[in-house]
């Protein structure tokens, strides 16, 4: 899982609610099982839409995706946040995450901030206007803003999902930070066998 500590580029406005998981990935495409591939088949059925804002070339190379409310709702397939990583996307900030997509996020180094509904507008507003506009995302001051300094705005965060982003750690890699304690422990308990006998 890489590491997430400060997010610098240009936005994409979703000015979409309620957008769910089989809109961000279509299940037809969950049969395989690794982790990349899958950004071509991301918003698949609105990419039809030539005015899909995806499909805009001005947002072309966009590393933030600005979000409605209960972006990722539905099935809680990680192929979504596998698909939005494969289109660039590394920082999603909205107005609220459906509970499992913001933990499938958070398990892939996908950062997702949470704004009142009016400093989403704000952005949403500044994207649609000026598609070249940047903002940066930092995950240390747990600040929004625009590179111009015009505009900030904090945000919350737990502070071990926001320490786990910046080591780059997901639960595998936290276990094994223990490794050696766990080997310790195996190589001093007994192992007894389950009893074969048979009466």
């Amino acid at each position: 899982m890489r590491q997430v500590s400060f997010v610098r580029g240009k936005a994409v406005p979703l000015n979409r609610a309620n957008v769910d998981t089989d809109q961000i990935i279509p299940a037809k495409h969950l049969k395989r099982v690794d982790r990349t591939g899958y950004g071509p088949h991301a918003f698949e059925a609105w990419r039809e839409d030539p005015d899909f804002v995806l499909n805009n070339p001005a947002y072309e190379g966009a590393n933030i995706l600005l979000t409605r409310e209960n972006f990722g709702s539905g099935s809680s397939r990680e192929h979504a946040v596998w698909a939005l990583n494969g289109i660039g996307i590394e920082a999603l900030v909205g107005v609220s995450f459906a509970d499992i997509f913001k933990t499938n996020c958070f398990q892939s180094g996908l950062l997702t901030v949470e704004l009142p509904p009016e400093d989403v507008d704000y952005l949403m507003s500044l994207s649609e206007s000026n598609p070249d506009a940047e903002i940066e995302v930092d995950l240390g001051n747990q600040t929004v803003a625009t590179i111009d300094g015009d505009w900030s705005v904090g945000f919350e965060i737990d502070p071990f999902i926001k320490s786990r982003l910046q080591k780059g750690q997901d639960d595998i890699s936290m276990t094994l930070e223990y490794s050696a304690d766990i080997d310790e422990f195996e190589s001093q308990r007994a192992h007894p066998l389950p009893n074969t006998a048979v009466e």
